[in-house]
């Protein structure tokens, strides 16, 4: 995958939902230590995991901690398991502090009893007791499948992922994203990324997420419209987006997708493609969306059932797969800019058989919503997946102050 055009479509998606409850919460140029943390619960959860522990004040008195992690799947990618966590043992975490809630944290770096380290964006592998750290992708996939299935259509079956995009810092406190692919050969980039924490350059407010997803809300002049991959929103889509909160409204917030287009990619998912004899399913490894493409269909029916995955039908043209998808509900193309019920969206879908890269273009209209078409422009694509699809329960991910929640136990 080429690595300049990932950072690019990385950083062009960057949106608001960069953790549990806004990027204002976090402040990602300062650390807190916590020596001696007794593990309590541990959640890998979708779209964040959480670890949980206690601590022993001075006073004897036991304080209740929790910290932010990456999402579920992504955890899963990178070598984390719940099996390394033991319920009960001893740990020495260092984070971020969350300015809102005292009792809650941005994970940076865990040290077991063991002497084993792991960073919140780093990638192990399994060694004796514990895990090593692996500069780079974790699991080298190799495809054994042939390229096109027994009927001659080109074989998009299995399960696929974008490669992922980590911060070049590993705890995840500033230094920009950096490609997996790259980091072998950038050790410039982990070293630029702790220097710009020395200096207390935190984080910009703005997630460090793999994948890219359609961007909205940038190249935004002062008092003009908000731009959208290519277009820009009508004045309705405006007053619409200027009146949402980030914490209430936003889907993933919710344990709900956003689009069928921003989901595809955003925050690194596994993806399962599973081509039938009538029909092709597509199911998202963000918050388990399924998709059922109907390839025995010319035409939508009359009266669709509004879901968020829409109705789908589904062609090939040559080896390009070409999906016409309608009724939608009313929801989000790309927080917080917003879609109606007249959202139509075109996809062709590409693989490249020496690469085993499939790429998606698309284009979509919604005159309620954005002034003229909107097309993608260098999303990234997928390959063969390091880690099996799986469905991940999810948690909302609104607001709690967790000081004040253990307080009233």
């Amino acid at each position: 995958m080429r690595a300049t055009l990932l950072f690019a479509a990385a950083v062009a998606i960057a949106t608001p939902a960069f953790a549990h409850h806004g990027s204002g919460t976090f402040d990602l140029s300062k650390t807190v230590s916590f020596p001696n943390a007794k593990l309590t619960k541990l959640e890998f959860l979708n779209p964040h995991g959480w670890l949980y522990f206690e601590t022993t004040e001075p006073d004897g008195k036991v304080q209740k901690h929790r910290c932010e992690m990456r999402s579920a799947h992504v955890l899963r990618r990178s070598g984390w398991s719940p099996e390394l966590f033991k319920i009960g043992e001893k740990m020495d975490i260092t984070a971020s502090p969350d300015r809102a809630d005292v009792a809650s944290c941005y994970l940076q770096t865990i040290m077991f009893a063991n002497g084993t380290r792991m960073d919140r964006y780093g990638q192990y592998v399994k060694a004796g007791t514990g895990v090593k750290e692996v500069r780079g992708a974790v699991k080298e996939v190799k495809v054994e499948r042939p390229a096109r299935r027994p009927s001659g259509e080109p074989n998009i079956t299995g399960d696929w992922a974008p490669e992922q995009v980590v911060m070049a810092d590993p705890r995840g406190v500033g230094g920009g994203l950096v490609p997996l692919s790259r980091i072998p050969q950038d050790p410039a980039a982990a070293a630029a990324g702790r220097q710009a924490r020395a200096g207390g350059g935190g984080a910009p407010g703005a997630a460090p997420r793999g994948g890219g997803a359609p961007g909205a809300g940038r190249g935004r002049g002062a008092g003009g419209p908000r731009a959208y991959s290519g277009t820009t929103v009508t004045e309705r889509g405006e007053k619409e987006a200027a009146a949402t909160n980030n914490q209430a409204d936003n889907p993933r917030f919710k344990c709900e997708t956003t689009s069928i287009l921003f989901d595809w990619t955003f925050d690194g998912p596994v993806n399962r493609i599973t081509q039938n004899k009538d029909n092709i399913v597509i199911q998202y490894g963000q918050l388990n969306l399924k998709r059922t493409v109907f390839m025995n269909m010319k035409q939508h029916p009359l009266n669709v059932k509004l879901t968020r995955a829409g109705h789908s039908i589904g062609r090939w043209d040559g080896d390009t797969l070409v999906v016409d998808t309608v009724g939608f509900l009313p929801g989000y193309l790309s927080f917080p800019v917003k879609h109606g019920e007249k959202l139509h969206v075109t996809e062709k879908f590409t693989l490249d058989p020496k690469t085993w890269q499939l790429s998606r273009t698309w284009e979509l209209e919604d005159p309620d919503y954005l002034v003229g078409k909107a097309s993608s422009t260098n999303e990234v694509p997928v390959l063969p997946a390091d880690a099996e699809y799986t469905e991940d329960k999810c948690k909302e991910q609104q607001f709690v102050d967790y000081s004040k929640a253990t307080a009233k136990k």
